[in-house]
């Protein structure tokens, strides 16, 4: 089936290469870290659908970096291609509040693997707010009462890619991390006409999204969570009991629940993760959580935890059938 359009928003967390304010001082355990953005108390309930448009004034850079316009907003992407571009699946990464698309790429190098694999990756930057002067790069997740239309702009997006490089309709998935994390929740709940499946690394669902959220999906989702990421509320920790935001495990259930998914699988990862898959007979998708002991607000590293972030993901991306 060919997937077309809806709407969505995203949002929240500075991004840096090194260090995470507000973290313990102990070593670094990431690739990529950023706190989040504080919330705004009235966020979105989007009840129409994200409209496919034009991308405007696209411009190539050299060496697959290329930028565009979107009902006047800027946007600069950096296009990796695997050796057979056409019918090709493609991922496009979104990064954490503050970054850039050049950024996220030198830190968490998906395509590295996933080109050879026979996967597409592109990186796009976000936006400032342009109601908030003093925002920054990011993308429109929920959590604030306006913004930018980040979610047409990425189905129109996804739309643009397809048609300039033949890469597979039903095979267009999105994974992002801390802002980028948030705004998959939304892209999976209101454009997976467009996006097959998404994963949230360090990422929440905004109140808003979760009180609109419908009772049947067949979307596939893929949520990494940190024991001791202070911007993820969980029942585990209590933290959820101060946040408007619902609690990770609450929106793990969900998503399961509402793909007519049960659990399948437990099974060790790394050093200290456990992760869980859920599946059911019939289903052409999956839903993976995995929960990391004493991990932070970040993009999981390898040397740290013992998990390749990138090769797990791709290996969701693959059991999506």
């Amino acid at each position: 089936m060919k997937r077309t359009t809806l709407l969505c928003l995203c949002i929240a967390g500075f991004s840096a290469l090194t260090g995470c304010a507000g973290a313990e001082s102990a070593a670094p355990e990431t690739v990529v870290t950023d706190t989040a953005e504080p919330e705004s108390s009235d966020g979105i309930s989007a009840e129409e659908p994200a409209v496919s448009r034009n991308l405007d004034d696209l411009v190539q850079d050299g060496d697959g970096k290329y930028s565009c316009t979107f009902e006047g907003v800027k946007h600069d992407f950096i296009v990796d291609l695997p050796e057979q571009p056409a019918g090709a699946p493609c991922v496009i990464m979104l990064h954490g509040y503050g970054e850039s698309a050049g950024g996220f790429r030198s830190a968490v190098r998906f395509e590295a693997q996933a080109n050879p694999a026979g996967y597409a990756v592109v990186y796009v930057t976000g936006a400032a707010n342009p109601n908030d002067k003093t925002s920054a790069a990011g993308w429109n997740s929920g959590i604030s009462s306006d913004g930018n239309d980040d979610v047409s702009f990425l189905v129109t997006f996804a739309n643009y890619l397809q048609t300039e490089y033949g890469f597979d309709p039903d095979r267009m998935f999105a994974a992002g991390f801390s802002n980028g994390a948030f705004m998959m929740h939304r892209l999976a709940m209101e454009a997976s006409d467009t996006f097959a499946a998404c994963v949230s690394v360090a990422g929440r669902m905004p109140e808003s999204i979760w009180d609109a959220r419908r009772e049947s999906n067949a979307v596939g989702f893929f949520q990494i969570t940190g024991e001791k990421d202070d911007v993820v509320p969980k029942n585990s920790d209590g933290s959820a009991k101060y946040s408007p935001a619902p609690a990770i495990e609450d929106v793990m259930a969900y998503w399961a629940e509402s793909d007519g998914l049960t659990l399948s699988e437990t099974a060790d990862a790394g050093k200290s993760g456990l992760l869980k898959k859920y599946t059911g007979d019939g289903k052409s998708v999956q839903v993976w959580d995995l929960f990391i002991k004493n991990g932070r607000h970040s993009w999981p590293d390898k040397d740290l935890t013992g998990i390749d972030t990138n090769q797990l993901i791709l290996d969701f991306f693959e059991a999506q059938k």
